[in-house]
């Protein structure tokens, strides 16, 4: 632990009673006197959110969920031990119902930063380091993710224990991949800021959004760069990944489930099962234990995903693992598991998969709206084909409408530094995926808290004009419709492994632009089928209405997050957010009111709906994208991205916006799971 800046002392008060010469001036007894320690383990010194603010700052497992009983102090029932920070068990911090005299330091530490960071011993260059990962840290705000499995059985507890030493262990290859393993170790003990950091963003690297393109910016004193463990660190120049696509041998070195090894020329594929054969095994024991732990005749297709997904881990053969998993749905099991690399994102290229966990359990209020779109999934498709027009077809679609989830656990791939998957279809590859067999989720838990709730209106009233404040709601339910939509459109359409001319949409657009393409598709059609939705009468012109607006609310949070990485790699959800408000703009479905307050009262200028353009323009935009990937049209594609996301006449509007959504942090989900 750092050695930290003493707490402030008020000077002792002595008090002299005038005109009583009988009376003796005493100081006050001891016993009354308000030392620091007290002060501290009083465990009311220090507010909720500034409590939790400074003990991510000091890299401690410890997160004050709520006062309950409004006392304005932190009680033991409402301290939640974090997960992936510290292997301390939790009676470390609480047992039998009281705070430990670990916890009691722990909150004097905490109370003694109030006063701020002592950097007086540190050399001009650390500190002038530390200050921008300060900086970094306070773009993010600690927000929990709880379960309490306390009260569970043995075989759900048990499950569970190994479920979450896989995922530790899958945040081992991720780093791998990521090129950020081993560095974590020349963190000195003492700084836990860079330590807080580099958990939080799995890497030394900066990535809020403004700080991420400060090379300055690093939780490492020697600031290394940043280079993929995916591939040779001598190849890593401007272009590689295009040289590597043009190569004889680059279906195989490109291929996802492959690392890319070797110097110069001279490059070879290595499954991940080699590439990683230790903690790949490692995994699949876990899994195994996981299985063995189910005795129950209730969770039959569970234990063979788990079964399935082991073997995987050993063999670098994910198909069987698929096929496990598309058989699990809100019917036959109460948990939701998938584990092993799946999404693209994260890498250069765009290419490789990245490994993940991602751990919940089924929430039963998915089958409504699963009753209600599974008859018109095949309407849905014909819809998105009419827009599309020739070469596209329509198809016989059969995939499964989205489970809600509400997550336990993310991890490797899956954690983000600031906010978090909300909706996903899996997996994207094979015949799982090319059968439209998949599975498809939305995780329902996230953002509900208050203070989430609170924090999104504030955002919203300083951007949106008043009269489009009135179609707002704090309400989940516009937010879980748009994604229910959006990530069922990922299997309707030209999606997947659909071709032109015999190309994959990342053989015709290139990684980046694809992902940016797909994502763009799916959330359009999430626009324009809620509308299509009111017109058949399933949903409330008011629940229309509502969606809209959160839906574009939605897009100011990507957009806060700048269009390109520091590498100037594309964001795919932050371009396909200014796409889409700069369409709806240039439709006059959405106008910016220059000289108009906005909702709070204070900002001026403002954007306003026409909530009866709204759907025009949704449906005109929808017909584009559809167009643009169902004839694999790449000049109609960068035509989008030059035209609302590079254009220096959309710069203005979308700093506005990145500017007032960044006066708060995002949240930076953790997560605690009691046993």
């Amino acid at each position: 632990m750092k050695s930290l800046m003493p707490a402030l002392l008020a000077p002792a008060l002595t008090l002299t009673l005038v005109g009583c010469p009988k009376t003796e001036t005493k100081a006050p007894p001891k016993a009354e006197a308000k030392s620091p320690a007290k002060a501290a383990t009083d465990y009311g010194s220090v507010e909720r959110a500034q409590f939790n603010r400074i003990a991510a700052e000091l890299f401690l497992p410890l997160f004050w969920v709520r006062d309950g009983n409004a006392n304005q102090k932190l009680d033991p029932d409402e301290l939640a031990i974090l997960w992936g920070i510290s292997d301390a068990p939790a009676d470390t911090w609480v047992a039998q119902g009281k705070f430990t005299d670990k916890f009691k330091a722990a909150y004097e530490s905490v109370a003694s930063r109030k006063a701020g960071f002592d950097d007086s011993k540190l050399s001009a260059a650390d500190k002038a380091r530390r200050a921008k990962v300060r900086q970094e840290l306070a773009q993010g705000k600690p927000t929990v993710v709880q379960n309490d499995f306390s009260g569970s059985s043995a075989q759900d507890k048990a499950i569970v224990k190994h479920i979450l030493a896989a995922a530790t262990v899958i945040e081992r290859i991720h780093a791998q991949q990521t090129g950020a393993a081993g560095l974590a170790a020349k963190i000195p003990a003492d700084d836990t800021e860079s330590r807080a950091m580099f958990f939080r963003n799995q890497g030394p690297w900066c990535v809020a959004p403004r700080t991420e393109s400060d090379k300055e910016c690093h939780a490492l004193a020697d600031k290394p760069q940043r280079i993929s463990g995916l591939y040779p660190a001598d190849i890593q120049k401007d272009g590689f990944c295009e040289a590597l696509a043009k190569r004889k041998d680059a279906d195989t070195l490109m291929h996802q489930f492959f690392v890319v090894q070797g110097s110069g020329d001279d490059l070879k594929a290595v499954p991940y099962s080699e590439a990683y054969a230790a903690d790949m095994k490692a995994v699949s024991e876990h899994l195994n234990a996981a299985a063995a732990a189910i005795t129950s005749d209730d969770e039959g297709p569970f234990k063979a995903y788990l079964q399935a997904a082991a073997q995987a881990f050993l063999t670098n053969e994910w198909q069987p693992a698929d096929e496990a998993w598309s058989k699990m749905n809100v019917t036959n099991s109460k948990w939701y598991l998938r584990i092993g690399p799946d999404e693209v994102y994260f890498e250069p290229c765009s290419r490789k998969a990245g490994f993940h966990v991602s751990f919940a359990r089924i929430n039963q209020d998915s089958l409504t709206w699963q009753k209600m779109l599974d008859p018109v999934k095949g309407d849905m498709e014909k819809a998105l084909a009419k827009l599309a027009g020739k070469p596209y077809k329509a198809r016989d679609v059969s995939f499964h409408l989205p489970d809600f989830i509400d997550i336990v656990l993310n991890a490797g791939d899956a954690r983000s530094p600031h906010g978090a998957t909300i909706g996903q279809s899996l997996p994207n590859w094979g015949p799982v995926a090319n059968e439209g067999r998949g599975r498809t989720v939305a995780m329902t838990n996230l953002y509900t808290d208050p203070d989430s709730k609170a924090q999104l209106k504030a955002q919203a009233e300083s951007i949106l004009c008043a009269d489009t404040m009135t179609t707002y709601t704090p309400s989940p339910k516009p937010q879980v419709m748009s994604t229910v939509l959006h990530e069922a459109a990922h299997n309707l359409g030209p999606a997947h492994e659909y071709k032109v001319k015999g190309k994959t949409a990342s053989q015709i657009f290139g990684g980046p632009l694809a992902s940016t393409m797909e994502e763009l598709k799916a959330q359009t059609a999430a626009l324009y089928f809620t509308d299509w939705l009111k017109a058949k009468n399933f949903i409330a012109p008011q629940l229309a209405q509502q969606a809209h607006t959160r839906d574009v609310v939605w897009s100011f949070g990507h957009i806060s997050r700048g269009m390109y990485t520091a590498s100037n790699k594309p964001k795919p959800y932050s371009q396909l957010a200014a796409i889409q408000l700069g369409f709806l703009e240039q439709e006059g479905a959405a106008t910016w009111r220059a000289k108009e307050k906005a909702a709070n009262g204070k900002d001026m200028g403002c954007l306003s709906l026409d909530q009866a353009a709204f759907p025009v323009a949704a449906e005109k935009l929808m017909r584009t994208v559809a167009k643009i990937k169902g004839s694999g049209d790449l000049e109609g594609a960068k035509k989008l991205r030059a035209d609302f996301v590079d254009a220096e006449s959309r710069q203005p509007r979308l700093k506005t916006i990145q500017e007032r959504w960044l006066r708060a942090p995002k949240a930076s989900f953790v997560y605690s799971v009691d046993l």
